[in-house]
């Protein structure tokens, strides 16, 4: 401290009592520090430490006396913050070590002062590493358990409640563990995904998007490229089902965006497999758009997409992933096929799906295997329709009754209704084809059977397909069996399948009904030369004429309904000459 307790305002006044510019010159060292020390009553050391600073400083003389009272005063303010600071309540090395540094600042030692400084600021700042270090293990912990009840939610089928546990779970992890917020931030979105894809959320499927989407701003294909990448293709799947539910294109022409920007990433090279089940999943998107569209170029982009996706997903590696590309390859040519002349692609698509067959199997995957089955028997029906023969009708049959050993109406209802469908219009085709009644009666137990499950409140469009298609197996019954009472019963379906396909809600479907009902009330109209049947089945027959010839622009078909109508026109005509 100072000597003689003198106070700083006594130092101060002694210097600026002093004409320190003309006793004191470092060039010509008029005085000694000892003289000026004693001369200012100012310890020798602490003075020391002052002219030290001032020749490090190269403070010119005019200011040396301003100088020095600053430094008089801002040595004696910090000694005594240090020592209130050396009182205080902190850890004891703190303490002591901020208060050796005081005792080293009161004899002008600023070097070890300094150094015992830094020692505290070390010792603070290790304990400010192992606080954090304890509070991201204890962040890390709490996201661990919060992803463990996500995981109990989604047993649960409570998806959207697992969601907000894995967004919490990502919120707490620190910001130096990207990978593992990453992961829980593609829990939340698979599970967003699961409750739009197994409760037909749409909502769900959006915030799905969202956080994918400011995933990509997070995680850069720059500084993260697989993750950017993996996130660009999740972000196709959630592209992909929304679009699959909505009329228009845009969600699947995006998915297909976001595809072909995971694949610039997940190269072939890179990751083998990833780079594959991303070529399916954008041959999957490619196919739904194709199947909406009258140009084939989509569909021929799925199916190059399909055999990229072989070349690396093979049997030997994959079995069952490359059974369900080769099934996925199938549908996608079979829809080509059905637009073409030849039977080549529909040919083609039968050997894609058997090939599947031999690794989904009954033993190893009975639904995958059921559903193959199906997908196998719509191209055979596809080809036998090009036939003049049955065999290829006859194994579609086959086909169709092979699933239903595994879709069965308590197990999957909704998948042994559509089977039931399926198998009810081969059984017509066949039934139009020959002479006899047998296929039209199981084409008409069929569509009953699909009916007990598709009810009108449980899936309309559908309830609608099965009224419809049954009314067409009906009118052929009972036309070719002159029974009134089957063609009867073939106008109360198509009724019944109007109040569902409407003229607003599916155009060409309505217009199709419309056609049908309008033939079936011709033939019992000419049969019980009845007036109003006639002139309903000419309402009917004109409406359906509308829809495809003005609004759908189907012009090819002017002939076709041209006929319909005449025939109409001219029992009408026969009647009123009676």
């Amino acid at each position: 401290m100072i000597k003689n307790n003198e106070s700083i305002n006594d130092i101060r006044e002694k210097i600026k009592n002093t004409a320190i510019k003309n006793i004191l010159d470092f060039n010509g060292n008029k005085l000694s520090v000892e003289e000026l020390s004693k001369y200012l009553g100012v310890p020798t050391n602490i003075l020391s430490s002052f002219l030290r600073i001032l020749r490090d400083q190269d403070i010119p003389n005019d200011q040396i006396q301003e100088t020095l009272i600053n430094l008089a005063e801002r040595h004696v303010e910090l000694t005594e913050r240090l020592h209130t600071l050396a009182r205080s309540n902190d850890a004891p090395e703190i303490t002591r070590r901020r208060k050796q540094a005081a005792e080293a600042l009161e004899v002008g030692d600023y070097d070890g002062a300094d150094q015992l400084l830094a020692e505290t600021e070390a010792v603070d700042r290790q304990a400010l590493i192992e606080e954090r270090e304890a509070l991201e293990r204890r962040q890390l912990s709490a996201a661990v358990t919060l992803s463990q009840r996500g995981e109990l939610e989604s047993a649960r089928l409570n998806y959207r409640e697992a969601a907000e546990h894995f967004a919490k779970a990502a919120g707490l992890v620190p910001a130096s563990d990207a990978e593992a917020r990453f992961g829980y931030l593609m829990q939340q979105t698979l599970a967003l995904d699961a409750q739009g894809n197994e409760f037909g959320a749409k909502l769900a499927l959006t915030e799905a998007i969202d956080v994918y989407q400011l995933m990509l701003v997070e995680y850069t294909r720059e500084h993260a490229p697989l993750q950017w990448a993996r996130t660009q293709n999740s972000l196709g799947n959630a592209l992909s089902t929304l679009g699959e539910r909505e009329s228009g294109a845009e969600s699947l022409d995006a998915a297909v965006v976001a595809y072909r920007a995971a694949l610039e990433e997940r190269t072939r090279e890179r990751v083998p497999l990833q780079w594959a089940r991303t070529q399916m999943n954008l041959g999957n998107a490619l196919w739904s758009l194709g199947e909406r569209e009258s140009d084939p170029e989509n569909l021929n982009a799925a199916v190059v997409a399909y055999q990229a996706a072989l070349e690396e997903m093979t049997r030997e590696r994959v079995p069952l992933q490359w059974a369900m590309t080769q099934m996925n390859l199938g549908n996608a040519l079979r829809t080509l096929g059905s637009r073409e002349s030849n039977t080549e692609r529909l040919e083609q698509a039968i050997e894609a799906h058997r090939a599947a067959l031999e690794e989904r199997t009954r033993e190893r995957a009975p639904l995958q295997w059921a559903m193959t089955q199906i997908n196998l028997g719509n191209a055979l029906v596809d080809l036998g329709v090009r036939e003049s023969g049955t065999g290829s009708l006859e194994k579609a049959i086959k086909a169709y009754n092979n699933a239903l050993m595994e879709y069965k109406r308590e197990r999957v209802p909704l998948d042994w209704a559509q089977t039931q469908i399926n198998l009810g219009n081969v059984l017509l085709l066949l039934g139009e084809r020959g002479s006899g009644t047998e296929h039209l009666e199981k084409a008409i137990k069929a569509y009953h059977n699909a009916l007990l499950e598709y009810a009108r409140e449980r899936g309309p469009l559908q309830w609608a397909v099965a009224q419809n298609n049954l009314g067409n197996a009906l009118s052929f019954l009972g036309e070719r069996e002159n029974d009134t009472e089957r063609l009867e019963q073939a106008v109360e379906a198509y009724r019944a399948a109007l109040e569902e396909r409407t003229r607003e809600r599916v155009p060409l479907q309505w217009a199709r009904t419309q056609m049908n009902l309008g033939s079936t009330l011709c033939i019992l109209g000419k049969r019980q030369q009845e007036k109003a049947a006639l002139e309903a089945a000419l309402t009917a027959m004109q409406g359906a004429s509308d829809v495809y010839l003005k609004e759908a622009q189907q012009t090819q078909y002017e002939d076709y309904f041209k006929g319909l109508v005449e025939v109409i026109k001219e029992a009408l005509a026969a009647l009123d000459s009676k």
